[in-house]
């Protein structure tokens, strides 16, 4: 049985963030990149809540892995000028 793929809008909305393509670039471009070795969940922006999401996501390698992975990679990224 195939795990389903949410978009990452979908992701932005559990984490009470605003979904929107425009705000989802926004909330990448303030906050990315991420030093080198700190864990997505580890980010100093997230709320307690928002990092406990994402950590219990991670560890459990629940069906939201996948999208928090490419967030994890957006946010490792160095901004193109």
């Amino acid at each position: 049985m195939e795990q389903p793929v949410h978009p990452f809008s979908e992701l932005f909305a559990q984490l009470g963030l605003a979904e929107d393509e425009a705000s989802i670039r926004s909330f990448i471009a303030t906050h990315a990149p991420l030093p080198e070795g700190m864990r997505l969940e580890e980010a100093p922006f997230w709320t307690p809540a928002q990092a406990q999401l994402l950590r219990e996501e991670r560890l459990e390698d629940a069906d939201w892995i996948v999208v928090i992975d490419q967030l994890n990679v957006a946010m490792h990224a160095t901004p193109q000028s």
